[in-house]
């Protein structure tokens, strides 16, 4: 460890578990806005107190154990929002494993992960309803994303049939409702429940077909320490307010950008879509935004287009050029230099946060340049995330490269360098995960005496700053932070019976600025000549292919869709095992 970063570090108060940050963060908060919500897409936003937070997860955690699911692992899918923490929280704290699913899953993918992990319920936003109509679970909650009551004193309505409403689907409000009276009748089943800190509560997917798919299996103690080490290198107070843009899922935004804010006492506003970004900052007064780079390019490319639209490039750019002097003298001007780029963010706006994917340098020292304090970090699902950062109080300008050091309890080495000291990214911490879901040969092919061994390439810099090179694995990363496992994708090709094999990989695209799924296709001739005669000609089997690709888009989320198509009649160069050598047909 770097021990004069050490020094530096913020003061953290110490938690056990995630019903430990809750409970200690209501005894300090108690009364101070935990939620921005809307009662209407369009709307103002509401405060919720840190007090009905607790309320609502306690009442609706004694429902769910009420009906049996003490235990059950229960999945949570939807559109950020209130509900949707509630849920996280009331299975987490008590009850049971809770399995957060990506909304942009097809209906195959999700009924798979559904099954893979043996959920007996599953949370949904109104959006999701028709996937699970005739889904054969024991118990579908519907969730709403807006709405919700921002006052205790507000009693919320608890239907006759128990919330049901004829089609086998539970009301949330309702059982909250339902949760509150059994609460008031002395169940303390939840409220009591003791947390084991290192036993899995919280399985996350990575990926969503039947061969590729892995739980990770993390617990209490992961998250909690992984919270506490964030909070040492990025400072957020009770007066921050961030406001959540990524998928409440992903384990980035449910560690960074919930439950690290619910910890310090902050607050988090939900944003109503991307268009709206700006206009919620506004309206929420942010103070702290975290996203992925593809957000933060689009925001700082739209202020210089704005600037030569308006004809005051030159100035902006003698603006950041006096406020680089003047902060070399210890002077920061930067709220009146730059008070109309703030003002377009609500003029509160002080630290961004990039994660996911690599940001271009140029628009991280871009944004300090506006007086924006901006960080940046690398992390995997199976560390729950953040395995290093770019700490608050460092010359971040200066390492815009980097992806920061270790985190504090953690530690990283190179492995199997090349001559310029670039090899594999290993790991050891505290925050590491369990394990793959019921896949202990997965599992042990990337833990090893300890270490977990990331498939990331990179160095470290003589400070200890870890630089990100490259990818080992095959994963396609786009600029929004999505994960495409070639893999994958191939599986859904290979099962079409005119394909004999296929390599997928990604290609950027320069007109989307952003990378796109590519695919080499070997077509299966015997197959296709059986079928359609010998006299099937090569633009016969090209346009068999491409539709054949085209309906297996259909099946895929937008983001996985195969855009471009080779087709190839030689075989593909291969070991001697006969597997596919990616390298060498790209």
């Amino acid at each position: 460890m770097n021990h004069s970063l050490k020094e530096k570090y913020h003061e953290v108060r110490e938690i056990k578990s995630l019903k430990d940050l809750l409970d200690s963060s209501v005894k300090l908060y108690a009364n101070r806005p935990a939620f921005l919500v809307k009662k209407e897409k369009g709307g103002e936003y509401y405060p919720i107190q840190y007090l009905q937070v607790k309320n609502d997860v306690d009442a609706l955690g004694t429902k769910l154990i009420d009906m049996g699911l003490k235990d059950a692992k229960i999945a949570v899918i939807g559109e950020n929002c209130y509900e949707w923490i509630i849920s996280y929280f009331a299975v987490v704290n008590g009850t049971g494993v809770v399995v957060p699913l990506d909304k942009e899953l097809s209906k195959e993918e999700i009924y798979n992960l559904l099954r893979t992990a043996d959920c007996r319920a599953v949370f949904f936003t109104k959006g999701y309803e028709e996937y699970f109509a005739d889904f054969d679970i024991d118990y579908k909650i519907r969730m709403k994303t807006y709405g919700d009551r921002t006052d205790l004193s507000q009693p919320l309505a608890e239907s006759s049939s128990g919330g049901e409403d004829g089609k086998g689907i539970l009301d949330w409000e309702s059982m909250v409702a339902a949760g509150e009276k059994l609460l008031h009748t002395g169940n303390h089943s939840f409220v009591d429940a003791e947390i084991d800190p290192y036993e899995m509560k919280v399985i996350l997917f990575t990926s969503g077909t039947t061969d590729a798919a892995k739980g990770v299996m993390l617990c209490h103690h992961n998250i909690t320490t992984n919270i506490m080490d964030t909070c040492k290198i990025a400072y957020i107070t009770p007066e921050d307010r961030s406001l959540s843009i990524l998928p409440i899922h992903h384990t980035f935004e449910s560690t960074m950008g919930m439950l690290l804010i619910l910890y310090r006492g902050a607050s988090a506003a939900f944003y109503e879509g991307l268009k709206y970004v700006n206009k919620n900052l506004a309206e929420a007064q942010a103070t702290v935004l975290i996203g992925v780079p593809l957000i933060f390019e689009s925001i700082y490319d739209k202020i210089w287009k704005q600037a030569e639209k308006t004809g005051k490039a030159n100035q902006l750019r003698k603006a950041i050029k006096l406020n680089k002097t003047l902060k070399a003298m210890g002077i920061d001007t930067s709220k009146k230099l730059f008070k109309s780029v703030h003002e377009k963010f609500g003029g509160k706006l002080r630290l961004v946060i990039s994660g996911a994917a690599a940001i271009d340098p140029k628009v991280l020292r871009g944004f300090e340049d506006l007086g924006f304090k901006m960080l940046q970090g690398y992390g995997l699902t199976e560390c729950s995330p953040l395995v290093s950062g770019s700490p608050d109080f460092c010359n971040n300008y200066k390492k815009a490269g980097s992806v920061g050091p270790a985190v504090s309890s953690g530690e990283i080495k190179i492995v199997d360098k090349d001559e310029d000291g670039i090899g594999e990214i290993i790991f050891k911490g505290p925050n590491v995960m369990l394990g793959y879901y019921n896949m202990p040969d997965k599992t042990a092919e990337v833990l090893k005496d300890g270490w977990f061994y990331t498939g990331d390439l990179g160095f470290l810099d003589e400070e200890g700053w870890l630089y990100i090179t490259g990818r080992k694995k095959n994963v396609i990363v786009t600029k929004t932070g999505k994960n495409i496992y070639p893999e994958e994708v191939e599986y859904y090709i290979n099962r079409n019976k005119y394909i004999q094999e296929s390599l997928v990989h990604g290609t950027f695209d320069e007109d989307n600025d952003d990378t796109q799924v590519s695919a080499q296709v070997r077509p299966n001739y015997d197959v296709i000549y059986e079928e359609f005669g010998e006299s099937f000609g090569d633009e016969e089997v090209q346009s068999l292919i491409k539709r054949v690709i085209s309906e297996i888009n259909e099946k895929l989320p937008i983001y996985k869709r195969v855009r471009n198509i080779a087709v190839r009649k030689d075989e593909f160069i291969k070991t001697t095992t006969k597997k596919i050598q990616r390298h060498k047909n790209l």
